[in-house]
């Protein structure tokens, strides 16, 4: 098992906007939005399994999220995270003077985590502002 470095792009999905209609806390937005996409061979170089939860860091944070293999074109060194509150736990807050964060193009790396799990979009957020805490909410 390795980290792998890769290029991160945040992207909407059909199944994010389908979700996100039902709510931020609903089951289906979790399951819609808390995954990565990988290339398959970036996911065997790493050891990580289909369907097996991993770490993703980056410069400015921490998130563990499903990993699978990409529905759309992903090469090589390149992944995939869903826009949300996942995504938005490594997402840098540079803006490039445009007001918006980096939502493409910047640096992680992703390694298994087979034993940790996902949070739920409440324990993310609750996390950010200091309210979460382990075995709580």
């Amino acid at each position: 098992m390795t980290k792998l470095n890769l290029n991160m792009i945040t992207q909407r999905s059909v199944e994010e906007g389908a979700a996100m209609e039902k709510g931020k806390t609903n089951p289906d937005y979790f399951e819609a939005c808390s995954i990565i996409e990988m290339n398959p061979e970036d996911m065997k170089k790493a050891g990580i399994w289909v369907n097996s939860n991993v770490k993703v860091t980056s410069e400015c944070g921490t998130v563990v999220v499903k990993c699978i293999h990409a529905t759309q074109y992903c090469p090589p060194g390149l992944a995939h995270i869903r826009q949300g509150v996942w995504a938005n736990q490594v997402v840098p807050p540079r803006t490039q003077s445009t007001g918006t964060p980096q939502y493409s193009g910047f640096p992680v790396t992703v390694e298994p985590a087979f034993t940790e799990e996902r949070k739920t979009a409440l324990q993310l957020v609750q996390g950010a502002v200091g309210l979460w805490k382990k075995g709580g909410n």
